[in-house]
């Protein structure tokens, strides 16, 4: 049982003692993405970009790992207010397959860097 990390630079690098993605037995545990702008690291804003590029970043470390989004099986949210629920929500919806991963959405007190969400996924790899 062999760990292997997976980055990419087409999403944020890690602001702590974290990879971006673990593949292992044929699973790939994503780390949260906040709305980072992997060029500049800083935060996008309004939620609804944050949304958007947290589900960008997360693209990129899938392709990264040679999965795409109809091999993410769960995903959790957090929001750093659930009023944004549908406004992330509406966001969310246009990068999920049919049929959709499970998922919870949880509101936590504080992101870090001050984010509004950020957005982590499991991933199945399928045999092809």
């Amino acid at each position: 049982m062999t760990r292997q990390a997976i980055s990419t630079t087409g999403a944020p690098g890690a602001i702590g003692p974290y990879s971006q993605a673990i593949a292992i037995d044929g699973l790939l545990f994503c780390s949260g993405q906040l709305g980072l702008d992997p060029a500049t690291g800083d935060l996008v804003e309004g939620v609804e970009a944050q949304a958007d590029r947290s589900l960008r970043n997360l693209t990129a470390v899938l392709d990264a790992a040679g999965l795409t989004w109809a091999d993410v099986v769960k995903t959790t949210i957090f929001l750093a207010e659930m009023e944004d629920f549908g406004a992330v929500n509406a966001v969310y919806a246009t990068y999920m397959p049919d049929p959709p991963p499970a998922r919870s959405t949880v509101a936590v007190k504080t992101l870090p860097k001050g984010g509004l969400v950020e957005i982590e996924a499991i991933a199945r790899r399928s045999a092809r």
